[in-house]
């Protein structure tokens, strides 16, 4: 039974591709920083209804001890990890003149430095063996730029380029690196909109409805488990918004 590790996921995009991965027979490890409870109701149900083996493991990885503490623990409970998805991340939308310094940095940690030191800690087990999957988490803004986000979008920017970087490196040890850019999905990331904006959004994209996070999951299970010839790809999920 192969072994996934996905980040930031005790909810949303994070959780659904939990799921995924479950139901394909993947060994799930789900990593979660703050929302412990909802990262254990997760694991208890991936555990009673599918054939699989779900622990959960807290750990802040946009910090290297975090990362290396996550990737420490996935191999110390199953031995081995074929998929990295790196999920996490955090949103927030200001004026680029009222962005801080403290937000510029929280910014790039979670939602990039954490890419690096994941695919950092993961790969040499990776390369040792001669296979493996990462999928990273990017973001349409990361493709277009959104205002009033500018370093939400920097950040997931990086992260496109890393994938790409990446991808041209481990390619020779069999291993493949791609990205997903998600469009506008229905997360608690969008709690702060009102029922008018997310009709608005529904209705300025293309196929006429916000993305469900299993839309995505799908998306990721996908690149998640590829025979090795797709790499250095960028997948987007987004109803035709972004093409």
């Amino acid at each position: 039974m192969k072994t996934a590790v996905i980040t930031g996921a005790a909810k949303g995009i994070g959780a659904a591709v939990a799921v995924a991965f479950a139901k394909s027979g993947f060994r799930v490890v789900i990593n979660y920083n703050t929302s412990e409870e909802r990262a254990r109701q997760l694991c208890k149900i991936l555990n009673d209804t599918y054939p699989t083996e779900a622990v959960c493991i807290k750990a802040d990885v946009s910090t290297p001890e975090g990362a290396k503490k996550l990737i420490s623990e996935s191999i110390s409970a199953f031995g081995d990890i074929d998929v990295l998805i790196n999920n996490a991340g955090i949103a927030q939308q200001k004026l680029f003149t009222d962005i801080t310094n403290a937000d510029w940095q929280s910014m790039i940690n979670t939602n990039l430095s954490s890419v690096f030191y994941l695919c950092r800690e993961a790969t040499p087990f990776m390369v040792s063996k001669k296979s493996g999957n990462i999928v990273n988490i990017s973001s349409i803004w990361g493709q277009e730029g959104g205002s009033c986000e500018v370093h939400y979008s920097a950040a997931k920017a990086g992260v496109i380029g890393l994938t790409k970087a990446l991808a041209k490196e481990l390619a020779p040890s069999n291993i493949t690196v791609n990205c997903v850019c998600p469009g506008v999905i229905r997360t608690d990331m969008l709690s702060s909109f009102t029922e008018e904006d997310l009709k608005a959004l529904a209705d300025e994209t293309p196929v006429g409805r916000l993305g469900t996070p299993k839309d995505v999951a799908d998306a990721v299970l996908y690149l998640g488990t590829n025979s090795g010839f797709v790499t250095g790809q960028v997948l987007g999920v987004n109803g035709g918004l972004y093409v």
